[in-house]
């Protein structure tokens, strides 16, 4: 501990500095190396022996990324890197790969400004790189690139020098291409990586070497001393000459940006505040005498300390018994400990300054996404939109009766620390369910509360999660009040892709300003009239009102939002989420008596004509897909076909490297469970493959009555498809 405690110090006395900081991540497809390299970061740092960077995985230290080894949680270090006489603080997140932990690679971008893209020489841009890319430009988290295992090129593909260079200029030009087409504009004002410019390194992090043309210049070793090197096996002296660590960061600190430089572009991606308010001068100025603006991205469990919330400071600085307000709560938390994580172990420090990213106890009201703030009523940052959606459910129980309210409360607990599991507890049924990225996802947070917590649960196999929609149009559908006084007029359509499209990324919102909400309404299809008249939206559904000079109706309106959100979070097929309906409000008839038109009399009026409405407009049922990516050896081809063939599955596209064959295909999720021991024994274990999420898509009709009866079945609820009649009272 002694030698991390050095380092603790030395992080301190650059905190206050934040022209020197650099906050990053490190993010790549699964297996592309990010744990190994920032192995060889920390033995640089003297926070590990250079001797095991590469085969410790200091950041993966809990128990179970051993066990797999794979990475599950974002973990982040503190460490100091000297450039030329002068030393810089690195504040580093390493990320997982895995497409079921990718919220935890969102939430890490929020807290960094810049990212290290670690690419496989041999297999170059993959899936999950364009996910990771995708996750980082949309935050304003600038690039820089390492490509990994050069020594695989190689020792194993033979690669001669003459070809080095084409080889790897394909995997830059990919990476390029992905920016290019995400941001354009980023791309030309310098986001190009360019190997000549010096912000891409080559290396191998398992064996500790890597080289970029700066690093040429200065040591005279390119890729010609490195392939006679790899040839004659002198892996050991070849590190001893290019270190890692040293071309790495020193690219990190030439390439990416400090606090100050990022802040003033990046809070206004996240932020959208009022930039001449106090806190918004602040922010952009990475003021530590500004009020606090302090983002949290990772909530956990400390056994001794109670809740850990990690984040990023934007402005003002962090002391102990600060009282701070945070988002969403009345009152105020008061921190008790502040303190920077070193990969396990967390240090104390007395106060945290501006620029960096701190680690608080005590803000008992924060959760994932929270805005800790010194000003009572500051604008909170964005939400933080997760890319996938969670595809898969179980249900939890307690083995022990004595234990269920303890169930309870840490499935409570788990839904604060990981958004991305949705936890949904039923009072009345005691049923517990737990929805998240798919098998593994579920599989590690079980097996984490039964270790960590102590608590024996029983599950279910998973189930998948579907969606309810329309593929047709209905109405005027009416609903009456439960005293006949109130009557809605409501007509159903499928709403614009577009704008499904534009709700799930958080682009949309009532916040906004009612022409530029206008604009981006009918930029996405819909009619002009129609986007002048949204009165509010749940989730991927909208509810217009196109009626004219309706008395009382504006004072309604709030009660008819409720109702129909009330509708669509249980659709009336088999209760489950709805997407995509507009809904529009087409005559209305109300009570003048206040007294009559209350909130028992308007929500099931509108609630009821919403699910009738859904079941009159063509509904259909759509399950979740998933891509999925498979390289397998030519021979092996037939094998890997035949089972996404025989799992409902489409081959998108099918190209050749070599005597590999990469195959691009689509597959429900329903049909994924057991595919890892399926194609592993149809390809004789010589597949390589990865998925990610591909959306929501219709069930074809000929599965649609089977599947909405099993979901029926285990909801307990009556079997048969429901009707509109059930709904209304008189149709």
């Amino acid at each position: 501990m002694g030698k991390r405690k050095k380092i603790a110090e030395r992080v301190t006395t650059l905190m206050d500095k934040p022209q020197s900081i650099r906050n990053i991540g490190i993010v790549a497809h699964i297996d592309h190396g990010k744990t190994t390299l920032s192995d060889n970061l920390l033995g640089g740092a003297g926070m590990i022996s250079m001797d095991l960077a590469g085969k410790q995985l200091f950041m993966d230290f809990d128990p179970l990324e051993q066990a797999r080894g794979i990475t599950i949680d974002a973990a982040n270090v503190s460490m100091v890197h000297e450039v030329d006489g002068e030393e810089y603080l690195i504040n580093m997140i390493d990320t997982p790969g895995h497409v079921d932990f990718g919220g935890d690679v969102t939430r890490a971008m929020r807290a960094v400004d810049g990212a290290v893209v670690v690419v496989d020489a041999v297999e170059g841009a993959m899936p999950q790189t364009e996910t990771v890319l995708r996750q980082a430009l949309k935050e304003g988290v600038r690039p820089v690139l390492f490509v990994n295992k050069v020594d695989r090129m190689i020792n194993e593909l033979k690669v001669e020098k003459k070809d080095m260079a084409a080889r790897l200029g394909k995997v830059i030009d990919n990476v390029n291409k992905l920016i290019q087409g995400m941001d354009e504009e980023k791309y030309k004002a310098g986001w190009k990586l360019d190997a000549a410019k010096g912000n891409i390194a080559f290396g191998s992090a398992l064996y500790n070497w890597a080289i970029s043309v700066p690093q040429m210049k200065k040591t005279g070793i390119g890729f010609d001393q490195v392939v006679d090197y790899c040839n004659a096996g002198k892996m050991k002296e070849l590190a001893e000459k290019v270190p890692l660590y040293i071309a790495v960061n020193d690219m990190i600190v030439k390439f990416l940006p400090s606090p100050v430089e990022a802040q003033k572009e990046r809070v206004n991606i996240i932020w959208h505040g009022d930039w001449n308010s106090p806190v918004g001068k602040a922010m952009s100025n990475c003021d530590p005498n500004g009020p606090v603006a302090f983002m949290i991205n990772k909530v956990k469990v400390d056994p001794h300390a109670g809740e850990v919330a990690t984040g990023r400071l934007f402005s003002g600085t962090l002391r102990r018994g600060m009282e701070l307000y945070v988002s969403g709560y009345g009152g105020t938390n008061r921190i008790q400990q502040t303190g920077v994580v070193m990969g396990a172990e967390r240090v104390e420090v007395e106060e945290i300054p501006a620029g960096n990213i701190a680690a608080v106890t005590g803000l008992r009201d924060a959760i994932v996404g929270s805005t800790v703030s010194s000003e009572e009523g500051m604008t909170p940052f964005e939400q933080i939109k997760h890319v996938s959606e969670p595809v898969m459910t179980v249900a939890v129980e307690a083995k022990n009766t004595r234990d269920l309210p303890k169930v309870v409360e840490v499935l409570r607990q788990i839904a604060k620390e990981d958004p991305t599991l949705q936890v949904n507890i039923n009072e009345e049924t005691g049923e517990h369910l737990m929805a998240g990225m798919g098998e593994l996802h579920l599989d590690v947070t079980i097996t984490r509360i039964q270790r960590d917590r102590g608590v024996e649960l029983k599950t279910s196999p998973p189930i998948v999660v579907y969606r309810e929609s329309i593929a047709g149009h209905a109405g005027p559908v009416e609903g009456k009040s439960p005293n006949h006084h109130n009557r809605f007029y409501i007509e159903f359509e499928p709403l614009e892709e577009g704008v499904v499209t534009a709700l799930k990324e958080g682009k949309l919102s009532m916040k906004m300003e009612e022409l530029e909400r206008r604009k981006l309404l009918t930029d996405n299809g819909m009619d002009k009239d129609e986007a002048r008249n949204i009165s509010g939206y749940y989730g991927t559904n909208v509810l217009l009102n196109m009626t004219k000079g309706i008395q009382y109706l504006r004072e309604t309106m709030e009660l008819m939002l409720e109702g129909f959100e009330e509708a669509l979070k249980n659709g009336p097929i088999c209760r489950e989420p709805v997407q995509g309906v507009k809904a529009k409000l087409m005559d209305v008839k109300l009570h003048e008596d206040a007294v009559h038109r209350g909130p028992a009399q308007v929500i099931p009026a509108v609630r009821q004509a919403v699910q009738a409405g859904i079941l009159m407009a063509d509904p259909v049922l759509l399950e979740p897909f998933q891509n999925v990516y498979i390289q397998v050896p030519q021979d092996q081809m037939g094998g890997a076909m035949s089972e996404i063939q025989g799992r409902r599955g489409v081959i998108l596209s099918m190209e050749s490297q070599g005597d590999m064959v990469i195959l691009k295909s689509k597959m429900p999720v329903a049909q994924m469970f057991g595919f890892s021991g399926a194609i592993r024994s149809a390809t004789e274990g010589r597949a390589l493959w990865s998925t990610e999420f591909a959306g929501f898509e219709p069930l074809p009709a000929n599965l649609l009555q089977e599947t909405v009866r099993q979901i029926r079945t285990r909801k307990g609820l009556k079997p048969e498809m429901p009707k509109p009649s059930d709904y209304l009272k008189v149709v």
